[in-house]
C-alpha cells in the first residue's frame, strides 16, 4: 500500500471539504479550491479526516493513490495557511512595482515587463526588489514565481537577475587579460 496514500488528511476547524463524484471541493479562510480525482482513486470525508483509497494494486494505481492524497493535503493546507514564495531582484536599476492587477518589472530591457497577476494570488513588493507571492494554490504560487523569475534568470558572471530568496548562484570567473 502507498505509504503516503494510506495516511488520512486531517481537516482543520475552519476548513470545509466536500467530495462530489470525482471532484473534491475545499473551502477555508484563504479561499476556495477544487481538484478532479483520477478514476482509479476515491476519496471520502469521515468526521474530521479525508480518506483516500484505490481500486487495484498495480503501479499506476499506487502512484495515483499517493498523488491524490498529496494534492488534497496541499489544498487543505493552502486554504487554511496559504503558500508563500519570495523572490529577490539583483542588478543596478532593476526594480518591481505592483500596479493594480499587474506587476511592473524593470529588468534592464528597453521596455517594462507587465505580468498579469492571476485570481486568488497576492503579490507585494518591498524595497522595490523583494517580491512576496501568496495564495492558496501551491501550484499557481510556484508557477507565478517561476514565470517572473523566467523573465531574467540569475546569470553566473555578475549575479544579476531575479532569484528565489535564499537561492545560491554559482558564480563564474570572467575573462582575464594576459
Amino acid at each position: 500500500m502507498s505509504r503516503i496514500g494510506k495516511q488520512p488528511v486531517t481537516i482543520p476547524a475552519k476548513v470545509k471539504v466536500e467530495v462530489k463524484g470525482s471532484n473534491v471541493f475545499v473551502e477555508g479562510p484563504k479561499g476556495k479550491l477544487q481538484q478532479a480525482i483520477p478514476g482509479r482513486v476515491t476519496a471520502a470525508v469521515e468526521k474530521d479526516k479525508v480518506v483516500v483509497s484505490r481500486q487495484g494494486e498495480d503501479a499506476e494505481a499506487k502512484a495515483l493513490h499517493g498523488l491524490t492524497r498529496a494534492l488534497i493535503n496541499n489544498m487543505v493546507k493552502g486554504v487554511s495557511e496559504g503558500y508563500v514564495k519570495k523572490l529577490e531582484i539583483h542588478g543596478v536599476g532593476f526594480k518591481a512595482a505592483v500596479k493594480g492587477k499587474q506587476v511592473d518589472l524593470a529588468l534592464g530591457f528597453s521596455h517594462p515587463i507587465l505580468f498579469d497577476i492571476p485570481d486568488q494570488i497576492k503579490v507585494t513588493v518591498e524595497e522595490n526588489t523583494k517580491l512576496t507571492i501568496e495564495g492558496p494554490d501551491k501550484q499557481v504560487v510556484g508557477q507565478v514565481a517561476a514565470e517572473i523569475r523566467g523573465y531574467y534568470p540569475p546569470e553566473p558572471y555578475k549575479g544579476k537577475g531575479v532569484r528565489y530568496a535564499g537561492e545560491h548562484i554559482v558564480r563564474k570567473e570572467g575573462k582575464t587579460v594576459q
